[in-house]
């Protein structure tokens, strides 16, 4: 079963749960997934690598919203984001921490022969498609920024 069956199956359940905060925010997942799937060129296809960037970028604005209606002070609207964002992260793969993040870029600029700031973006272009999923661009970015220093 791909993501795309998997969330409108959840869907269905979350109704039948009367779970409103899954039921919303997965239908409106559900609404990426099918503009995905009609934009011209996807030949009315989603791959499961396609719908995890999308979750990605979903559970990124997400938290950052939480992030600004913190600092406005609206409590409320930033734990309904956070809620929403719990939904999506079940479907994402496990992140790896900044640990092990650090060890496989180490790998990474080894293998890239990076020595310099300048070879940043050799490394970012490597890291990019190995940890895609596993880890949020920009705490990637700052790891390498780091290392190449």
């Amino acid at each position: 079963m791909d993501l795309f069956e998997r969330v409108s199956e959840d869907i269905k359940n979350a109704m039948k749960a009367k779970d409103k905060v899954a039921l919303d925010t997965l239908r409106n997942v559900k609404k990426f997934f099918l503009e995905a799937k009609t934009a011209p060129g996807a030949n009315d296809t989603l791959t499961d690598a396609d719908a995890l960037k999308i979750m990605q970028k979903l559970v990124k604005q997400g938290k950052d919203s939480a992030t600004i209606y913190v600092q406005q002070g609206r409590q409320d609207l930033a734990d309904a984001e956070l809620a929403q964002v719990n939904v999506i992260e079940a479907y994402l793969p496990k992140q790896m921490s900044a640990e092990e993040l650090e060890v496989e870029l180490k790998t990474i600029i080894a293998q890239v022969g990076a020595t310099s700031a300048k070879d940043m973006g050799k490394v970012m272009g490597t890291a990019s498609k190995a940890l895609a999923g596993k880890a949020e661009g920009r705490l990637i970015s700052d790891i390498v920024k780091r290392l190449l220093n």
